[in-house]
């Protein structure tokens, strides 16, 4: 054998090793901290929920079924949403992810209801939609919201906050480590 023993075909890569690796730069810590942005994530993710909705009450029409687990779909898309748009890297973007996939199990549990009533009556569901009262809200969650809605809107809640958070580098983790580090300082 030499003993130059540089790349060995066979071998597994050290991953955890710091023989080549340059020290973690603050600067880009602060620019990933920088592209945050929350308004994005909750633009994205009103914008996955409108589309969601509108998809998901055109397949329960076409079938004439109502598919609640729609709604963990729906929170992934929501989650990959926030991740993708507010590239965040703090608790504030798993939060968001989390409120807006309930909201928007409600949300598309409400105009299917409203689809489904306007199809009953020969009307819209946009005219059911603004005919709704203070008086039908306890209607609706009486008769169409059951405790399975309940428990895939907040479980979809749960792998929406998995999903929103920016995925990063280990070099990119370190620099942003390093830059709150020193930022606290």
């Amino acid at each position: 054998m030499t003993s130059d023993q540089g790349k060995q075909v066979l071998r597994l890569p050290k991953r955890h090793a710091r023989d080549g690796r340059s020290p973690p730069d603050p600067q880009l810590g602060a620019r990933l901290a920088r592209v945050q942005s929350i308004r994005a994530a909750v633009t994205a993710s009103l914008i996955v929920i409108i589309v969601f909705s509108v998809a998901w009450v055109m397949l329960s029409a076409a079938l004439g079924r109502v598919f609640p687990w729609m709604t963990i779909l729906q929170s992934i898309l929501v989650g990959l949403a926030v991740r993708r748009a507010g590239r965040g890297l703090d608790w504030r973007f798993p939060t968001i992810a989390a409120v807006l996939s309930v909201v928007g199990a409600l949300v598309g549990n409400i105009v299917i209801a409203a689809s489904s009533t306007a199809a009953e009556f020969g009307t819209g569901t946009l005219t059911i939609l603004r005919a709704v009262t203070a008086l039908t809200w306890p209607v609706f969650f009486d008769e169409v919201m059951t405790g399975a809605d309940f428990v895939y809107a907040f479980a979809g809640a749960g792998i929406a906050a998995f999903y929103a958070n920016r995925r990063l580098t280990r070099s990119q983790y370190a620099s942003y480590r390093t830059w709150r580090e020193g930022s606290k300082r």
